[in-house]
């Protein structure tokens, strides 16, 4: 296990590797405890290196001997790696280690999922494979011999040869070790092709366990899509002759972009009407569309270091909305992304884990593998797309192409293919890369004579390490409606670069009302103060498809803060302009089904301690509560007619219609069943035909009180089937009442199918727990006891899913002195517990301290 307080890393300090790689060759002899790794490198001097210290990375192998051009050596062995005496010219050096895959629980490097070798490297788990300059900017061609009783044996690249018990693979692309990987097992494949613009020939196969192969044609058509997609936007073609994709039970993150050879857990490629819902299809044509699109974005071109991360994770996370985007609704998908970003980035930057998109030092880097890092970092693309334009972004992204083709680079090398591309400065523009925090807009307005004036100002709160801040350029899309409801002004990109900025419009007839931040574009929060006349008027007339669910969201939002603080009643505004927009049918199904949607918990509580308020979980609860009953009743006639008018007849497909569709339905379904107690629920539950209408019955089911029967009719009938089994448990912790929500999840760790090694699993129950903020922060600390107990159980295990989940803990200083009393010590205990991770050490020191 890795040390619990080592050394920060800083970004300042970063020096080019002593020696460069030419050749990798790797002879895996597959054993379950004792697997042998036999390595052959060619080194050579690197020119720009500062010192000639020869040392290669290493955890948890046994050495059983090492040769310099053919000569053993005895090199000097530490538990994090190797260290020898070399020639200073170029040099094969070699090695034979012994590893132990199937006492891997940590999922890092070799490790076995249920019989099956799998690997996982990035970010630095190839040290646990063998000795080797385990960072992003050594990069090799790499041959790979696999000896096994497997009868399927996959690595990088192309295949070569094979006979029996052996296989051979080589990958003509050079590389960095994290993108290194290894599969071997009992599997099936799941086969198609592609065929390229420029005429090549390649084999796609998604591998599976058998008994899987009924998931797989989803996730191939969606592959197919991305292949097409890359090559119409971005010109960008597939550079093997086959690409293959491996569907794993046991994995720490969704999926993994390892050249040629795509590691996804289950959960993420797998799927079909009767085992998936409607959002599980969208979520696996988007990861597959994202891991092969990192194909250019981040395995052609990689990182320098692992600094530079967003460099490749921020731009493929843009790809692979832009590609959703125009698989799907636009409109709903960028919604989709801001709620999103909202509920975890936003929440991330406001309290002690904030940090840059990127950061400046780390300890742990799979600790920065976070939504700032991710989803912000897309926002950033985002916002320099819209600065600089369609075209010159498209030349720009071409010239990356161009210019990096075989590198490891930084952010500085993308922007200054901007630079040269648009013609202009972006030094001002990279702040968004180098200062934590979401800043906030505070916008004001006057109007006179027919001008109208818009003042903005800029600000942003300190951040951990990061008192001051320096204004940033923000893109302000900005729209203006007449009173009659009529565009009087259309989007106009206003591009702030000033602490205090103004925009006039003149000849206007009267005094209009503003659309500010139309498609957000740019992640910041709005701070003006409107009414809910204005908000209702926007809802009704806005043209901007996000401005008009910004302004219901706002207006539900408004009045339940109202409701939490002084006991209001629910606010009749926001009832008669959702009921108005919900009878829209020129309005996209799927839009109105997200209008329908109420603010998160998290993201009351959020604004209750953003205005000096000491936020209640158990009163915030207690308000959404109070409004989705009163709602109900003034909407229950809509609903009904909602829900009859959405029924889908057609034979299942998951596509963009049907989708949305069934959500529009589903959410009526959910409005309903507080007026039927959960016949209608009871009715869909019975007569499903996919899982879409199946789950979300079964959710309505358990909020009504009426799902005991159903827990087990589900339970029985999909026991078997592991992905699906994850929904039943999280269901029941997600639909139950707050006192309950903890027991809830402490009884379902009791389940003979609940298990701490499989990161699925788990976090269906206690990432559960997790999501449920009133349940979670029950006022007894019940949440915080349990989830430390598991977490501490956890950590030997499995750091990085520990680590991670150690989030949950992060807002612990926006709530009253007894919960933070009980979440710190909570924080304290993990903190103390001997042998601790280094993983773990550094999330909960950073929550506790920041």
């Amino acid at each position: 296990m890795k040390d619990a307080s080592p050394q920060t890393i800083y970004l300042a300090d970063y020096t080019p590797p002593a020696f460069l790689v030419d050749e990798v060759h790797l002879t895996f002899r597959l054993a379950p405890e004792q697997t042998r790794v036999v390595s052959r490198i060619a080194f050579r001097p690197n020119p720009d290196a500062i010192s000639r210290d020869f040392f290669l990375h290493g955890e948890g192998l046994r050495l059983i001997g090492a040769k310099i051009d053919g000569q053993a050596i005895t090199p000097e062995v530490t538990p994090d790696g190797l260290q020898a005496k070399v020639p200073d010219a170029p040099f094969t050096f070699e090695a034979e280690v012994e590893i132990d895959p199937l006492g891997n629980t940590a999922l890092e490097g070799l490790y076995m999922s249920n019989g099956m070798y799998c690997t996982q490297c990035e970010a630095e788990g190839f040290r646990k494979i063998t000795y080797y300059p385990d960072r992003p900017d050594v990069m090799g061609v790499f041959t790979v011999r696999i000896e096994g009783d497997m009868p399927v044996m996959l690595s990088n690249g192309n295949p070569v040869a094979q006979g029996y018990g052996w296989a051979e693979w080589h990958d003509p692309w050079p590389k960095p070790s994290y993108l290194f990987a290894l599969v071997a097992g009992d599997l099936v494949a799941h086969p198609d092709s592609f065929t390229t613009r420029s005429g090549r020939d390649v084999a796609l196969n998604i591998w599976v366990r058998p008994g899987d192969e009924d998931k797989c044609a989803f996730g191939m058509e969606a592959l197919k899509k991305s292949m097409t997609w890359d090559e119409d936007v971005y010109g960008r073609e597939y550079d093997l002759d086959l690409f293959n994709i491996v569907a794993v039970d046991d994995f720490n993150m969704g999926a993994m972009e390892n050249k040629g050879l795509n590691i996804f857990n289950s959960s993420c490629v797998l799927a079909s009407p009767e085992t998936s819902t409607d959002a599980n299809f969208e979520r696996v044509e988007a990861i597959i569309a994202h891991e092969y699109f990192h194909n250019w974005t981040g395995n052609r071109i990689t990182c320098r270091d692992w600094f530079q991360l967003c460099l490749k994770e921020g731009l493929t996370v843009y790809r692979d909305s832009q590609f959703t985007a125009d698989m799907r609704s636009a409109p709903v998908k960028r919604i989709g992304d801001v709620i999103a970003l909202r509920a975890r980035q936003f929440r991330e930057d406001n309290g002690p884990l904030a940090h840059p998109v990127r950061p400046e030092s780390f300890v742990e880097i799979n600790n920065f593998y976070t939504a700032t890092v991710y989803e912000k970092g897309a926002e950033v693309i985002g916002m320099l797309k819209r600065l600089v334009g369609d075209d010159a972004y498209y030349r720009a992204v071409d010239l990356y192409f161009e210019r990096h083709d075989g590198q490891a680079c930084t952010i500085e090398d993308w922007l200054r293919v901007f630079e040269e591309a648009a013609g202009r400065d972006l030094a001002q523009f990279k702040r968004w890369y180098s200062e934590a925090g979401t800043p906030r807009l505070h916008v004001t307005e006057s109007y006179a004579d027919g001008t109208y004036t818009l003042q903005f100002e800029q600000s942003t709160p300190p951040t951990p390490g990061q008192d001051v801040k320096t204004p940033r350029v923000i893109p302000i899309a900005v729209g203006l409606l007449g009173p009659n409801g009529d565009e009087v002004r259309p989007t106009q990109l206003i591009e702030m670069t000033e602490q205090r900025q103004s925009v006039t419009f003149d000849d206007l007839s009267a005094k209009p009302v503003p659309s500010i931040l139309r498609d957000f574009s740019a992640p910041v929060i709005v701070e003006r103060e409107t009414t809910n006349a204005e908000r209702a008027f926007l809802l009704a007339h806005d043209t901007d498809p996000f401005n008009k669910w910004e302004a219901g969201r706002a207006l539900a939002r408004n009045g339940l803060l109202a409701m939490i603080r002084d006991a209001a009643d629910p606010d009749p505004a926001y009832i008669d302009a959702v009921r108005t927009m919900a009878r829209d049918d020129s309005l996209d199904p799927a839009f109105r089904a997200l209008a329908l949607g109420l603010p998160s918990e998290d993201d009351l509580a959020q604004s209750l301690h953003d205005a000096g308020d000491t936020p209640d979980p158990q009163a915030i609860w207690q308000a959404l509560e109070r409004l989705r009953d009163t709602r109900a009743g003034a909407l229950e006639d809509t609903a009904r007619d909602l829900y009859a008018a959405h029924q889908v007849t057609a034979p299942y497909r998951p596509d963009p219609d049907q989708t949305a569709a069934r959500s529009l339905a589903n959410a009526a379904l959910a409005i309903l069943t507080r007026r039927d107690g959960g016949a209608q629920a009871q009715a869909q539950f019975d007569a499903a035909g996919n899982m879409t209408q199946q789950l979300a019955a079964f959710s309505c089911l358990l909020q009504s009180g009426r799902g005991d029967a159903a827990v087990r009719a589900f339970y029985d009938q999909w026991r078997h089937d592991r992905l699906v089994i994850d929904k039943w448990f999280s269901l029941q912790i997600l639909n139950a009442r707050p006192e309950d929500t903890a027991d809830v999840a402490a009884r379902l760790t009791e389940h003979p199918d609940f298990t701490i090694r499989n990161p699925n699993r788990f976090r269906a129950v206690l990432g559960a727990l997790t999501m449920s903020p009133a349940g979670f922060h029950h006022a007894s600390g019940k949440g915080y006891r349990l989830l430390a107990d598991w977490l501490i159980a956890l950590d030997p295990l499995n750091p990085q899913t520990t680590a991670r989940m150690c989030t949950a803990f992060e807002t612990w200083r926006r709530y009253d002195a007894q919960r933070q009393s009980l979440i710190k010590a909570e924080l304290e205990r993990i903190r103390a517990t001997a042998g601790l991770s280094r993983d773990t050490g550094e999330m909960v020191g950073r929550i506790l301290e920041g």
